[in-house]
């Protein structure tokens, strides 16, 4: 996420900038008295505050030598940070204690957000006094070098970094009394912590342990050691030679057993086991007060042979399961495939992003006698501000939402995690904060939690049996409303959007409250200019209903009373076509701003990608994608809306090469969906003379499902032109003259030549390049082991790595496609690759590749019935027409 912090000027990109920018604007903030507390500087909630300190050691630096106790933010420029902590050693000689800790910034969920600290300058090891040093909350991957020479350091605190690993040359330190290294992603331990014989605390708290070194039993002086929800599942006999030890804690771990002895540690006070796998512990632990066991089977017999122990699955496609002991009563086989999203499988709401594919897991209908855990990755949304991330699935045979938990994987990557009852259909979205109540026949109130001021008041009586109720709330950009409306008085409330399960009329009217419309007060306002609008299905139009309803007027708020359920919105306007406005804001709200792209690859151009992208992700991706493809700039913005489809037709003697499944009459289909990438590559053709020359054509984008009269260029031309425009863009096409005896198909990478490809045999069907291209784009990492099954030599393997180095799309292309060319005329080429995929756990693929031939098989036999080459029905063999399969949209 990124964090935007208004009225912050710009900073100094260097030390030398910054002093002189301060310099000149001293009165700027204020001096060195106010900031000094005695021997303690404080800057970290000051804006600008490394630009204060670089102007006190440019100015007043006497006054800076008393100074002990420096406190910055983390959450500064990182070049001028680093530039400011360079000046500290030679300004601040008797500095005892430095803080550099982000977290001061919070995100609209109310979490920390991290400093931008990444490392420390080398300097900073020449801080002879200092004995403690606080880096929590920022973005360290490693220990910075200079820390491990701090030889005076007392105090070290690094929690809520990104440390995979602390160094050797940690055991260095000869004062160190206390270390916190709590939520980071340790692995291991470095075997010189026990050189840490000084050490009395030691934190390692929510990391990723799952072992211990046995050196850790030198840490003589420890009092409190702390592994709290690690992963570990042994503990090393030396733990009970820490005579020092008060404090064990060790719960939310994998623990089947503890060493012995721990119960004769001199000093322990408490030792915390809950929460493990512990199933026998020493009879003089079970009596101890100061253990706490629970959350330990204890004493429980193993499972039974018919209920088979809990286990973790990682799927090939990322998703993970967590199957508890007991969760199904025979061994279950996962079956899984990701689906395309589109419309008629993905149910979004007005206001609802799709954030996944769609994921399918088999068996379907088998009831777990415990819930399993599912963890779906996927790229967090900009813009989480009063909306939430939900896991949604489909059971009888409609969609629900389930209670999601977002667990971070690394700053651009998230891991929604739900409890399942059963296998089924899942996605996740991105949905308004959605606060829901069950409403009993005494009735209730419902609040809002990002709006205080919307409530529901529910009287007794309005419903006779309890009644699920659902609010959502949507803010409108005054911006975005003042360039609608053209008046600057203009204004209107939060958008309320209310539903409820079961009668969808109440018995009794409810109350609801809408706050005004900003700068509006009861007291003050044209009620004339007041307007409530109602959102009315399924005509979906907004009506005025202010003259049907009472609305009731405070200072602030207006209530009035409702019997059934939709949207609400107040508009303060002087306009008279309200409705229609409406209708238009409504619209500007589901809006996304993107812009279309077509690019051909440098070395085989007749290899298309098209997609559409979100304007503000234009300029990135082209960047890491023309080192391989060459085009056009992007088209101008368009406007799409969530889940909409749209169509690429290929004009002027340009041509699709092969019939794809999402292909119609020549046009590549497409379903919009603002979080996923939106883009397909396809192969094209061409039946002018390229012997001659170049061919100049072009694709044209147009907003909707492809007609089922296809115009001719010609007539799409001249409805560009008009009101209703279904055309967004087009972008030129050009396949360059063909030198010599060259042919199409035959640019597939530097060191690979292929002729036109047709895969396989007549009795089990052909893959076309087209289709071996959509394969390739569907296997990413799982690419070695479909090929070691595919009967490729290992040593052949390491040779593609080595000359692709650098790119693993031209890893799998080589692969697949040298691959195809020795089995080229071989019988049952087909059926191996299925069989390769099936074996590498890419069964999504293998069935799909099924469907393409199945596909092509019928499309072949409806030709020759056409053409009356043979009666009744065929078999199944004969020539397949080539079909495509689509990577998913993930």
């Amino acid at each position: 996420m990124d964090a935007v912090v208004e009225g912050l000027e710009p900073q100094a990109a260097t030390a030398e900038d910054a002093a002189r920018d301060a310099t000149d604007a001293v009165d700027a903030g204020p001096g060195v008295t106010p900031l000094l507390a005695g021997n303690r500087l404080s800057l970290d909630l000051y804006p600008r505050g490394c630009h204060r300190l670089l102007h006190l050691c440019a100015q007043q630096p006497h006054q800076l030598l008393e100074v002990e106790f420096l406190q910055l933010s983390g959450h500064e420029d990182p070049q001028l940070l680093e530039a400011t902590l360079a000046q500290v050693p030679g300004s601040l000689l008797r500095l005892r204690s430095l803080v550099l800790k982000g977290g001061q910034r919070r995100d609209a969920g109310g979490a920390s957000l991290r400093g931008s600290l990444t490392t420390l300058p080398a300097g900073l090891s020449g801080l002879a006094c200092l004995a403690h040093l606080d880096l929590s909350f920022n973005n360290l991957e490693t220990l910075p070098a200079c820390v491990p020479q701090m030889r005076s350091l007392g105090a070290l605190l690094l929690s809520h970094n990104r440390l995979s690993e602390l160094p050797e040359a940690l055991g260095a330190l000869p004062a160190l009394t206390f270390l916190s290294v709590t939520h980071n992603r340790l692995q291991t331990l470095p075997t010189a912590l026990g050189a840490l014989t000084t050490l009395q605390r030691l934190d390692l708290s929510e990391n990723l342990l799952d072992t211990l070194p046995p050196e850790i039993g030198g840490l003589s002086s420890l009092a409190e050691l702390n592994l709290a929800s690690n992963r570990l599942q042994s503990l090393p006999a030396s733990l009970a030679g820490l005579r020092s030890l008060q404090l064990l804690v060790l719960h939310s771990n994998l623990l089947v057993s503890v060493p012995a002895g721990l119960d004769r540690l001199p000093l322990l006070t408490r030792l915390d086991l809950r929460d493990n796998q512990l199933r026998d512990v020493p009879p003089e632990l079970l009596d101890a007060p100061f253990v706490r066991l629970q959350g330990n089977p204890l004493g429980e017999a193993p499972p039974d042979p018919c209920s088979p122990p809990g286990c973790s699955v990682t799927l090939a496609c990322g998703v993970r399961l967590q199957f508890p002991a007991g969760a199904t009563a025979t061994p279950v086989t996962i079956h899984y495939r990701l689906w395309l999203p589109e419309p008629r499988l993905v149910p979004l709401g007005p206001h609802d992003s799709l954030l996944s594919g769609v994921l399918e897991l088999q068996p379907h209908g088998v009831a777990f006698q415990q819930e399993v855990g599912l963890w779906l990755l996927f790229v967090p949304p900009r813009a989480r501000r009063c909306r939430e991330v939900v896991v949604r699935t489909l059971s009888d045979d409609s969609w629900s939402d389930l209670e999601t938990q977002l667990e971070e994987e690394a700053p651009k990557r998230l891991w929604a995690h739900c409890q399942v009852p059963h296998f089924s259909w899942f996605l996740v979205v991105s949905r308004p904060v959605s606060d829901t109540c069950l409403v009993p026949p005494e009735g209730t109130l419902l609040c809002s939690s990002g709006h205080p001021g919307v409530k529901v008041t529910f009287p007794p009586g309005a419903t006779e049996e309890p009644l699920h109720v659902c609010m959502q709330v949507v803010r409108m950009a005054s911006r975005e409303l003042r360039a609608l409306l053209g008046e600057p008085e203009g204004a209107v409330s939060p958008l309320l959007g209310l539903s409820q399960s079961g009668d969808p009329s109440f018995l009794r009217p409810v109350t609801v409250q809408l706050p005004l419309p900003p700068g509006v007060t009861g007291l003050s306002l044209d009620r004339s200019r007041l307007h409530l609008l109602y959102w009315a299905p399924p005509a979906a139009t907004w009506d005025d209903i202010t003259a049907q309803v009472a609305l009731e007027l405070t200072h602030l708020y207006a209530r009035f009373q409702v019997t059934h359920f939709s949207w609400y919105w107040l508009w303060y306007t002087t306009k008279t076509c309200v409705g229609g406005l409406a209708r238009k804001a409504w619209e500007r709200l589901r809006l996304h701003r993107v812009n279309l792209i077509a690019l051909q690859r440098r070395r085989d151009p007749e290899q298309v990608l098209l997609q559409c992208l979100p304007r503000n992700k234009v300029d990135a991706t082209l960047r890491r994608l023309l080192e391989r493809y060459r085009g056009p700039e992007a088209s101008d913005t368009v406007e799409m809306f969530e889940g909409e489809k749209f169509f690429a037709a290929f004009e002027r003697g340009i041509d699709v090469d092969a019939d794809r499944p999402d292909c119609v009459e020549g046009r590549v289909c497409f379903v919009f969906y603002s979080h996923l990438k939106n883009v397909k590559e396809v192969y094209v053709t061409t039946t002018l003379d390229r012997q001659a020359q170049a061919v100049r054509g072009q694709v044209s984008f147009y907003r909707g499902a492809v007609p089922e009269e296809v115009p001719e260029e010609a007539e799409a031309a001249r409805q560009r032109k008009g009101a209703d425009a279904l055309w967004m863009a087009t972008l030129p096409i050009k396949l360059p003259r063909l030198r010599g005896s060259e042919g199409p198909g035959q640019r597939l990478g530097a060191s690979l030549s292929l002729a036109p490809l047709n895969l396989g045999d007549a009795e089990t069907g052909f893959l076309t390049q087209s289709n071996l291209l959509s394969v390739a784009g569907r296997l990413g990492p799982d690419w070695p082991a479909v090929a070691l099954h595919l009967g490729l030599p290992y040593r052949e393997l390491q040779r593609i790595r080595h000359e692709f180095r650098d790119d693993l799309d031209g890893q799998i292309r080589h692969m697949l496609f040298s691959w195809a060319e020795r089995q080229a005329g071989q019988p049952g080429a087909v059926g191996l690759l299925v069989q390769a995929l099936e074996r590498s756990d890419r069964q999504d693929v293998a069935e799909e590749v099924r469907a393409v031939l199945e596909l092509g098989r019928r499309k072949y036999q409806d030709g020759i019935r056409r053409t009356s080459l043979a009666p009744g029905d065929l078999g199944p063999s004969g020539p397949s027409a080539s079909q495509s399969l689509e990577p998913a949209q993930a």
